[in-house]
């Protein structure tokens, strides 16, 4: 899953959100230079995305997805899942949306001198631009695909992407709405 989902499992810990934020921008070794209750959200945000990775109902949507989009089929996955959270946030969530994003980029700016060096001048952007609620649009998955493009080695492969997911938005719902209340009681679990 991708920022969205993964902030959302925080337990509502503000260490923990900001571990699992952090988790994919930091190493093992830098890890470790953390307070402990922030290498716990690296280790849940990890953990959640073995169990995630692992997953029968996401597997059904990596597998569809795999023919279009080879090697990155779990990465338009995971990308798709802070989709369809946005989608059917009413159903997992009291708080609105918006007021969530907004109590999650305080939280993040608050903790700025936590954010790795190379990440610090990113973040102010990634807030103003309001990437949490964006990937609730299409708008949003074009302007997050094009940047992961950059970044590959195969682009071609992220090609179509907003195609397959109206092609498979049934599907992929159908999907998502089985796994995220198992994973929610996994991060339950993780969390006590």
């Amino acid at each position: 899953m991708n920022f969205l989902a993964h902030i959302f499992l925080s337990c509502e810990r503000e260490e923990l959100l900001i571990g699992n934020f952090l988790a994919d921008y930091l190493n093992n070794k830098q890890v470790r230079q953390y307070p402990e209750p922030i290498q716990q959200g690296v280790r849940l945000h990890r953990a959640i995305d073995s169990y995630t990775d692992n997953h029968p109902e996401v597997l059904k949507g990596v597998r569809r997805l795999y023919d279009k989009h080879r090697k990155y089929a779990p990465v338009v996955v995971d990308v798709f899942y802070d989709y369809l959270l946005s989608f059917n946030w009413t159903r997992y969530s009291d708080k609105p949306l918006p007021e969530f994003t907004q109590d999650v980029y305080q939280v993040l700016a608050d903790n700025m001198e936590l954010m790795p060096e190379s990440l610090q001048p990113h973040l102010p952007m990634m807030i103003a631009d309001n990437w949490l609620q964006s990937y609730g649009s299409h708008n949003g998955l074009a302007i997050a695909f094009n940047r992961m493009k950059r970044r590959t080695s195969r682009p071609e492969y992220l090609d179509g992407v907003l195609e397959s997911l109206v092609l498979h938005f049934e599907d992929l719902n159908e999907e998502f709405n089985a796994f995220f209340p198992d994973v929610i009681e996994y991060v339950r679990c993780e969390c006590l």
